[in-house]
């Protein structure tokens, strides 16, 4: 039974009845099924920016991605995404639907990909962004690059003014959380209308929750391993193992209740980026180095409507250690954040029960000021 801190009665509208979603195609993407007829107006930005270069991949992303093994959900997925430069380097992301826009970030060794079972039900109310973040997915993975926590909510922030370009609602899984977290505590207050935060990392890793004794009895072992992980020799053959398809499934059975949920699909999602050049690089530097910012120095810095939602199941951020106990903490401290906790729902909810998760997360989202009357200066 999930816990509800929303009232027991409502004002806001109820979110419209999803339904297959069917959209027609302006001839300017006509080689992609993701770009509703409002579409060529809605981004136009994407041809007239100085800043701002995206280069259509098309059919080639999806040969370059998927092969005969993966299903026609993930082949369609692949065919929305499109390339962003940022920095010099490139970030794949997804554009879907009309409405007000959404931004998925994923979560650590994921993609975009791992929303597959979101873009379609979202999509069909708001023009849906995913991203993926440097270093993970089909975006570049520079060697030698220092990854912190920092540069992703930057990446966050310049996409939503360069591409987005409108107040935008940030829903983030892990890691991905806490950038967005991050970003919104950054922001000016109008590139951002509102969080959505799943299962929310403490830091870039396990070094941030230094408050749970089981962290405290491992810290040792972590330094150890921080140690070890910089010899190349081992940590290549660490990460060939992680990679192995029989282990990355046991990896995603230990941290989702719903094991159905837990496919060749999924199991390719992780796999395919790992083999890219840079895969290495990006899981040494991740798992050794700074923690970043904790979500519980950020939050009360932000004033905007947060819904959070929690798998009660999660044995990387469970919900009775720190990290899990301070946002439970939140509703009855600051009358902007909504939490459920879902029962029998691992680390990555959104995929895990994606039932459950839009169940909460629409009527929420209807419930958010009308993004018409948000100004935004650029």
């Amino acid at each position: 039974m999930a816990v509800s801190l929303l009232p027991s009665t409502s004002l806001c509208p109820r979110p419209p009845t999803i339904r297959l979603f069917s959209f027609s195609t302006p001839s300017l993407f006509s080689h992609s099924p993701c770009w509703s007829s409002s579409s060529s107006s809605s981004f136009g930005h994407f041809r007239s920016g100085r800043r701002l270069r995206i280069a259509f991949r098309g059919r080639i992303s999806a040969a370059t991605l998927v092969d005969s093994s993966s299903s026609r959900e993930l082949k369609e997925i692949y065919d929305c995404c499109s390339t962003w430069r940022w920095k010099d380097f490139g970030i794949n992301f997804l554009v879907k639907g009309k409405g007000p826009p959404l931004l998925l970030v994923h979560g650590f060794g994921a993609s975009v990909a791992h929303w597959r079972r979101n873009i379609g039900v979202l999509s069909e109310f708001y023009t849906v962004y995913a991203i993926d973040l440097l270093g993970f997915g089909a975006s570049e993975k520079p060697a030698g690059f220092s990854y912190k926590m920092e540069v992703w909510a930057q990446l966050i922030l310049d996409f939503l003014n360069e591409v987005i370009k409108k107040p935008t609602v940030l829903i983030g899984n892990s890691v991905g959380s806490l950038a967005c977290v991050i970003a919104a505590s950054e922001s000016n207050g109008d590139l951002v209308r509102g969080l959505v935060l799943l299962n929310c990392a403490g830091g870039m890793n396990n070094k941030a929750i230094v408050d749970d004794w089981r962290i405290k009895l491992l810290l040792p072992l972590l330094r150890l391993f921080d140690i070890l992980l910089k010899q190349t020799a081992i940590a290549s053959a660490l990460f060939g193992r992680v990679k192995q398809r029989e282990n990355l499934k046991n990896i995603l059975l230990s941290v989702y209740g719903n094991k159905e949920s837990v496919d060749e699909d999924l199991i390719e999602i992780i796999r395919r980026p790992a083999d890219d050049v840079g895969a290495l690089d990006a899981f040494v530097s991740v798992v050794t180095g700074p923690p970043g910012p904790s979500p519980m120095s950020l939050m009360p810095k932000i004033s905007l409507p947060v819904l959070v939602l929690w798998g009660d199941q999660d044995p990387f951020t469970p919900i009775d250690g720190p990290v899990g106990k301070y946002f439970s903490s939140l509703p009855s401290q600051f009358s902007n954040v909504k939490l459920y906790i879902l029962e029998g729902v691992g680390h990555c909810p959104h995929d895990d029960r994606p039932d459950l998760v839009h169940e909460k997360l629409l009527p929420w989202l209807a419930c958010l000021p009308d993004i018409s009357k948000i100004s935004v200066a650029y």
